[in-house]
C-alpha cells in the first residue's frame, strides 16, 4: 500500500512529494529574504494539516494568519496549480490563536515551577555562578511544597532566602546576598518588558495542542510572534518549554502513517542564538528523540548555518530557496548551504541556489525507506487558503469561536508561595504582639507604706521597681519575637 504523501511542488521530471510516515524525520525551510521562505512554511502547515497532523506555527510578521481564510485566487497561485495540473479549490482551515501577551490570541502563561531553574535562568540572562543560586532557591521551594506560579511568588522567595542565607547556604550550598540582588533586578527588567504577564495560570497544556478539528483535520496553532520578537531570549525560552513539555509528556509511538503534530518555527535561529553549550546540546538532544515521540519538527532560517551542525544533522527534510551571493560571507554561506544536500547529477547545487526565483527552491526529502532525494529544482505549491494578513474583526471572530476562549481567557490565582509565607509572617507577628500584652504579676505585689510608693508608685507615678519591671518584659518579648520570627522562617527548611 502506497503511503500518503505531501505535494511540495512541481520539478522537471515530475512532482516533488514528501511521504507523511516520514514527516516527523524534521526539515528545513531556509533562503534570504523574500524568497518565498513563509509561504512555503504556511503551504506545508496547510498540507499537514489537510492530512490530520495538528501544527504549531509561530507567526513572527502577522501574516501566516491568512491560513484560517479560503484563498483568493492571485494568478501567480493559480498559475502554481495549473502548472501542477491541480485543481485550485480555495479552502480554510480550522485554526486556533495565541499570543504571549493575550493580545492577538489567547493568552499562553507558563508556571515558574514547570519553566524551572534553567530555562528561567537563559530568560534572565543569568551567568552560571547567578543560575547556581536560582536553583537553590527552586529546590528550597520543592523541598517545602511551596508553589512558585508567578514573579511574586520568586521575589517573596528571595527576599527569604536573602533573610535566611546562613541556614540555607549551609543546606544547599554558598548563597551571596549581591547574588539574590542581582536576580531580583533581572526580574525587574522582565517586568517592565511586560513578560511578567506570560506567568502564572491557568497555564498552557502541550495535549491540547494535539486536538484535532471537528472534521478530523489536523488544528494549526498559530503564536502570534510580533510582539515577542522584540525580546528574543523570550520568543526562544517560550519555545523551547513547549518544545520540552512535549517530549517528557509524550509516550513513544515511532513513525506514525500521520505524526501527531509539527512545530514549525520561523526565525529559528533565535533558539539556538547566545545558547551555552550544555543548552545547545539538550536542544539537540530533545530534537533527535522527540520525532519517536510522533512530533516533527521544522526551523525556518536565512541560512543553514544559523542552525548548529548537531541540530542540522537530524533535519532530513530540506526547502532550500534562493541565496544570494552579494558579498564574499554570502558565497561561503551557498558554498555551506550546497554541501548540506543531497547532490543531484543533473546540476551543481551550488550553482542552481543563486538562480533560484520567488518561491523557487532546492528540495530534498526522505523517500519511503529514509533515504535523501536527489535535490531538485522545485516550483513549490502555494497554499489553498489565503496568503496575507487577516482584518481585526476576523482576528476577533477566530477568538471568540475558539474551544479554548473559555478555559484560558481569564487569570487563576491560586495560594503559592507570595501567599504562604506572607501568611506565615503575619501570624508570627501576631505571637510577638500577644506575647509583648501580658499582664505584669510585679504590680500586684502585697507592700506597703513608704517602701511600696518608693518601689511601685503611688498610682500618680510608677515605682522604681515597676519601671525597671516593664523595661524587662519589653525587652523579653522583642527579643522572643525576634526568635519566634527567625526560627518560623527557618522552619521552612526543615520538614
Amino acid at each position: 500500500m502506497t503511503s500518503p504523501t505531501l505535494y511540495l511542488g512541481t520539478c522537471a521530471t515530475g512532482g516533488v512529494e514528501l511521504p507523511l510516515s516520514r514527516a516527523n524525520r524534521h526539515g528545513l525551510i531556509a533562503g534570504a529574504t523574500g524568497t518565498g521562505k513563509t509561504v512555503s512554511l504556511h503551504a506545508l502547515a496547510e498540507q499537514l494539516a489537510r492530512a490530520g497532523c495538528c501544527v504549531l506555527a509561530t507567526d513572527v510578521k502577522g501574516d501566516l494568519a491568512g491560513i484560517s481564510q479560503a484563498g483568493e485566487g492571485q494568478g501567480w497561485v493559480t498559475k502554481r496549480f495549473e502548472q501542477a495540473k491541480l485543481p485550485y479549490t480555495p479552502q480554510a482551515n480550522a485554526v486556533v490563536l495565541w499570543d504571549v501577551f493575550g493580545k492577538h490570541g489567547h493568552p499562553i502563561r507558563l508556571t515558574l515551577s514547570d519553566l524551572g531553574p534553567a530555562l528561567l535562568a537563559r530568560l534572565l540572562g543569568l551567568n552560571e555562578t547567578q543560575t547556581g543560586v536560582l536553583q537553590v532557591v527552586f529546590q528550597a521551594a520543592d523541598d517545602e511544597g511551596l508553589l512558585l506560579l508567578d514573579l511574586p511568588d520568586l521575589r517573596a522567595l528571595l527576599t527569604f532566602t536573602s533573610e535566611n542565607a546562613k541556614a540555607i547556604s549551609a543546606k544547599y550550598g554558598h548563597v551571596a546576598p549581591a547574588t539574590l540582588a542581582t536576580i531580583q533586578r533581572a526580574l525587574l527588567t522582565l517586568q517592565q518588558e511586560g513578560l511578567d504577564a506570560v506567568f502564572g495560570e491557568p497555564s498552557l497544556q502541550v495535549a491540547e495542542l494535539l486536538q484535532r478539528a471537528p472534521s478530523g483535520q489536523g488544528t494549526i496553532h498559530l503564536l502570534d510572534a510580533t510582539t515577542l520578537m522584540n525580546q528574543p531570549r523570550a520568543y526562544a525560552t517560550v519555545l523551547l518549554y513547549i518544545l520540552s513539555e512535549l517530549y517528557e509528556q509524550l509516550p513513544e509511538v515511532g513513525d506514525l502513517p500521520v505524526p501527531k503534530l509539527a512545530l514549525l518555527f520561523d526565525e529559528a535561529h533565535l533558539l539556538f542564538s547566545e545558547a551555552p553549550k550544555p543548552f545547545l546540546d539538550k536542544i539537540e538532544q530533545v530534537v533527535r528523540l522527540i520525532r519517536s515521540k510522533g512530533v516533527g519538527v521544522y526551523f525556518c532560517t536565512q541560512q543553514p548555518s544559523d542552525i548548529p551542525d548537531s541540530a542540522l544533522a537530524q533535519l532530513g527534510n530540506r526547502i532550500q530557496h534562493a541565496l544570494r551571493a552579494a558579498t564574499p560571507q554570502g558565497k561561503k554561506d551557498i558554498t555551506i548551504a550546497a554541501r548540506t544536500m543531497a547532490p543531484n547529477p543533473a546540476f551543481k547545487t551550488e550553482d542552481a541556489l543563486p538562480a533560484l526565483g520567488v518561491g523557487e527552491a532546492l528540495v530534498s526529502v526522505l523517500d519511503a525507506k529514509g533515504v535523501p532525494t536527489p535535490v531538485e529544482k522545485t516550483a513549490m505549491l502555494p497554499p489553498l487558503s489565503r496568503v496575507g494578513p487577516i482584518t481585526a474583526p476576523e482576528r476577533q471572530q477566530l477568538i471568540n469561536q475558539s474551544p479554548f476562549l473559555m478555559k484560558y481567557s481569564q487569570t487563576v490565582n491560586r495560594e503559592s508561595a507570595a501567599e504562604v509565607l506572607a501568611a506565615r509572617i503575619e501570624k508570627t507577628a501576631s505571637v510577638s504582639t500577644q506575647g509583648g500584652a501580658q499582664p505584669n504579676k510585679e504590680e500586684s505585689s502585697p507592700l506597703g507604706g513608704l517602701a511600696k510608693e518608693l518601689l511601685l508608685g503611688n498610682g500618680r507615678r510608677q515605682g522604681l521597681l515597676q519601671t525597671a519591671a516593664k523595661q524587662v518584659v519589653r525587652t523579653a518579648a522583642s527579643q522572643v519575637g525576634r526568635s519566634l520570627l527567625r526560627g518560623l522562617m527557618g522552619s521552612l527548611l526543615k520538614r
